[in-house]
């Protein structure tokens, strides 16, 4: 079995919904999904009532898409191959494709499925196009072996990576906080100009 019973309905699950059991709660949101029942979302409360002693992933979003930490996911699969980016002081990947930008700019290293640019040299962009690449080629797995804890090597050094400047990383931030900071414009703090005295009267 190259692909655990519940990865694709984790794929396939709608996050980020208002739990219709606990709506009036601050903790609402339906961001996990439980590996035994395979089923929906559920939010924090569902958790402790119906998921308590169960395997469980939190989901969590980076410009309106559904990332999962990689400290979480790595003990549930082999996920060596898929780009993993830092994101707050959190390594984390992304779930499923994301549409690729507009700019035309193609970078050194592409997704072999959607042929979205990446920052290094690993061959998905995503889960799901790693497991649309084990479907057609079979090449890859999700499967943990006795010796992988699912990463391998070179993602290791990237757990110490941070975000460039760069457009295709910039996207990633978590929220929109464009405008939090205000540069100070240089001229703001204009040294004096030595005062001079009048002339003496004849």
């Amino acid at each position: 079995m190259l692909v655990p019973p519940w990865l694709k309905p984790l794929l396939n699950t709608p996050f980020f919904n208002v739990c219709t059991i606990h709506s009036d709660s601050t903790r609402s949101e339906c961001n996990m999904f439980c590996l035994d029942c395979n089923v929906d979302a559920f939010c924090f409360y569902c958790r402790s009532s119906r998921h308590k002693d169960h395997q469980v992933i939190q989901i969590r979003r980076s410009s309106y898409h559904d990332v999962v930490r990689v400290g979480e996911i790595q003990k549930m699969l082999d996920i060596s191959g898929v780009q993993t980016y830092v994101i707050n002081s959190a390594r984390v990947l992304f779930l499923n494709e994301r549409p690729q930008q507009k700019s035309g700019k193609v970078g050194a290293y592409i997704c072999e499925i959607c042929g979205r640019s990446l920052l290094d040299q690993v061959r998905f962009c995503s889960l799901g196009c790693k497991l649309v690449g084990i479907k057609r080629n079979g090449n890859a797995s999700f499967v943990l072996d006795a010796n992988n804890n699912g990463v391998s090597t070179m993602e290791e050094g990237m757990s110490r990576r941070t975000m460039s400047s760069r457009q295709e990383e910039e996207e990633l931030r978590e929220g929109s906080q464009q405008g939090m900071y205000q540069v100070t414009p240089s001229n703001a703090r204009r040294r004096k100009g030595i005062p001079r005295r009048a002339p003496f009267g004849s």
